[in-house]
């Protein structure tokens, strides 16, 4: 008999408590060991529709629902008594007719017995917007996997409706609905029902109800059903991991599109599809790399050798390792030994005088980071987004700054990253034998100029030879530049990815509030944001201002108490604050809350039974079903110290666009509930992020 467990079936234990889980785990590790066993209370459903279902009772109250047959024993849903009987008897397990895929299907005229909560309110005086698939015809939407009589409601919807319609879908049905709302064009190619096809066995089908071979894979899925989704593939996404390309490619979309995830399965399809190839997976940050090593882990667990010819390395700690190689140990300068350098060589200078931190961001954005070598590189470089102007006589004054750094670095025996990374372009575009085949890079927003330059080096003239993802609205650590200088042209290979898979529908929508509807980069590459839907809704984020930070802290226990309550696991939980400075606020929150935590370090690494705390920079890459924002006050976010350091116009809006970024990025890490939370007097982005009001504690004033 097959033993399988749906997707149902994890998502409804991970609401339970803890004993509650651990009842129903055992109970499920007897069903797959002995399913007649004569200790299991099996009670058959007389009021479900499907007659294969039944209940199996794994404690006082708690019931687990079955859809037993001869052949087969599945797994499909978990609750308490009332509430597990009541899903049951809204669905029926049934084979597409046109698909031909197995599929969970809410019963039609037994939705309106039951509450549908509704998350996007519609005013009663606003008109009644058209239906965006009326003239669908019925073959086109049963291909794309519709339940026969969810065509009718399907038919109906329209912008206002399509959310909570979706809610009532098989994946595969609502997620395509999505897709033809922001103009795209989901899949309609898929194999027709026949006699004697497995139904389990079509891929759609695959998604949802997993096959278990034994204990120790039921016992997996199990512990980790969190996991799954954080390296899901949609298929829509599927074509962007298998196409070839005749040059750099880049996919980019807001935070939850599901780029880091495309990147990963191209990295593994390329591996499979060249088997004698070597690939990299990098990414700005060690910390990046980290989480992506990870969920490349959990993606590939059951092929390791793939993982002899995937290297996933974060692009400073590649340079290195490549530029000791070929070309020796580099010795490299440090950011407080140029910094002195700089200062030393301002010190000595006459005639007019700039701030040191004017000087340092000229020689790291420009100087520096282009490897400007000579007066006149420097007097003819275009100083892209710097508004202080410069004439000549000034450029001089400080290129004898410049070269007097130059230097000193020279005598030191000492290069700088930049200077790496420049040197390293140069030996690799004189081999003939490059170190990787392929090359995948995510976050790449925030990949610098000498980076990009050493990329460009790598993959040069290779088809699909580079490979990048990532979102203009999440760029935080680097100023915006022109891919095209450095050779890289993605024109025409770019592609923005509109589905949310990750993030509610009340959360993405809140969060889009801190940025504009559309990002573009220098050469004209537009990331539009509009037309960006998520693939299911949630309860609507709280933002929420206090008098004193011992409210502040005593309102994020209890936030988390909820959530625990509510069968969130604790390793399922993130909390951060802007810095370093604030992460003893965060402490005192949990701390309350008697839960045990862990403050993350540069290594990313969540603690399974921990609650995580940590800056909002370390957020990246990361995933939880529940953040808390902290500390969001006035002069924290955005951070007073860098508005202090401003001399130049275009670095005080850098400056704004970065802080807004990083809280955009801290939001988005959340799936299902999130709370931004600050202090009177509060920042002024969570003015941007209110949906209507700010919620305050009954002693504060706006």
């Amino acid at each position: 008999m097959d033993f399988r467990i749906a997707d149902t079936f994890t998502d409804s234990l991970a609401r339970l408590t803890g004993d509650e889980q651990k009842a129903v785990k055992t109970t499920a590790f007897d069903l797959q060991v002995n399913p007649a066993n004569p200790g299991l209370s099996f009670h058959k459903l007389d009021d479900a529709r499907d007659k294969n279902f039944w209940s199996v009772r794994a404690s006082g109250d708690i019931r687990l629902i079955v859809h037993r047959s001869s052949a087969s024993l599945l797994l499909c849903y978990v609750d308490h008594h009332d509430r597990a009987y009541s899903w049951a008897e809204r669905r029926k397990l049934e084979t597409h007719p046109k698909t031909g895929a197995a599929q969970l299907v809410e019963i039609r005229e037994r939705v309106e017995e039951i509450a549908v909560p509704r998350y996007v309110e519609v005013a009663s005086s606003a008109p009644v917007k058209p239906p965006l698939f009326a003239q669908r015809p019925d073959a086109e939407l049963l291909g794309y996997g519709i339940p026969v009589e969810w065509l009718a409601d399907v038919r109906q919807a329209n912008e206002d409706t399509l959310l909570e319609l979706a809610g009532h879908l098989p994946a595969e049905a609502a997620e395509a609905l999505l897709q033809l709302a922001t103009a795209g064009q989901p899949a309609i190619a898929r194999p027709s029902a026949a006699p004697g096809v497995d139904p389990f066995a079509h891929p759609d089908a695959q998604r949802r109800f997993r096959l278990m071979g034994d204990l120790e894979e039921l016992e997996r899925a199990l512990e980790y059903p969190w996991d799954k989704w954080t390296v899901f593939l949609h298929p829509a996404q599927r074509q962007w991991v298998e196409r070839d390309f005749a040059g750099p490619a880049r996919v980019c979309g807001s935070a939850g599109t599901g780029k880091t995830i495309v990147a990963l399965h191209r990295a593994v399809f390329l591996a499979r599809k060249h088997p004698d190839s070597r690939i990299l997976l990098t990414t700005f940050s060690e910390t990046l790399a980290n989480a992506l090593r990870t969920k490349l882990r959990r993606l590939i667990s059951n092929e390791p050798r793939l993982a002899e010819r995937l290297e996933v390395q974060a692009l400073d700690a590649i340079g290195e390792r490549l530029y000791e190689r070929h070309l020796g140990p580099p010795n490299i300068a440090s950011r407080d030994l140029t910094t002195h350098l700089i200062a030393k060589a301002s010190a000595a200078a006459t005639g007019q005088k700039f701030s040191l931190g004017f000087l340092r961001t000229e020689w790291e954005e420009l100087v520096d980071a282009w490897q400007l070598d000579c007066w006149e590189a420097y007097r003819d470089v275009k100083r892209l987004g710097r508004k202080t102007r410069l004439p000549e006589a000034q450029r001089a004054a400080l290129w004898a700054i410049f070269e007097s750094v130059r230097s000193g670095l020279r005598d030191s025996g000492q290069i700088t990253r930049a200077a790496l990374f420049s040197r390293l372009a140069n030996d690799l575009g004189n081999r003939k034998q490059r170190p990787f085949d392929f090359v995948l890079v995510d976050e790449a927003q925030d990949v610098s100029v000498p980076q990009l330059r050493f990329l460009a080096a790598l993959g040069a003239g290779r088809p699909s030879g580079l490979f990048f993802a990532g979102d203009l609205g999440q760029r935080i650590f680097q100023p915006p530049f022109s891919w095209l200088s450095l050779g890289v042209d993605i024109r025409g290979r770019a592609r923005t990815l509109h589905i949310n898979y990750r993030t509610s529908h009340q959360i993405r929508t809140q969060a889009d509030r801190l940025l504009g509807p559309a990002v573009s980069d220098v050469d004209g590459n537009t990331d539009d944001r509009r037309g960006t839907v998520s693939a299911f809704n949630g309860p609507q984020p709280r933002v929420s201002v206090f008098n004193t930070p011992a409210e502040e802290a005593s309102a994020v226990g209890a936030w988390i108490g909820e959530r625990v309550n509510e069968g969130v696991a604790l390793h399922e939980i993130g909390i951060f604050v802007r810095s370093g400075t604030e992460l003893d606020r965060a402490r005192e929150a949990v701390t309350k809350t008697s839960v045990p935590f862990k403050v993350l370090d540069e290594h990313v690494e969540t603690s399974h039974g921990h609650v995580s705390i940590g800056t909002m920079h370390l957020a990246k890459g990361l995933e939880f079903r529940a953040v808390a924002v902290m500390a969001c006050d006035d002069e924290i976010v955005p951070l007073q110290a860098r508005i202090e350091t401003v001399t130049d116009d275009s670095d005080l809006e850098e400056v704004y666009n970065t802080e807004r970024h990083l809280l955009y990025v801290a939001c988005t890490r959340a799936r299902d509930h999130l709370l931004v939370s600050g202090v009177e007097p509060a920042s002024e982005f969570l003015e941007d992020m209110q949906a209507v009001d700010v919620e305050r504690s009954k002693h504060t004033h706006w």
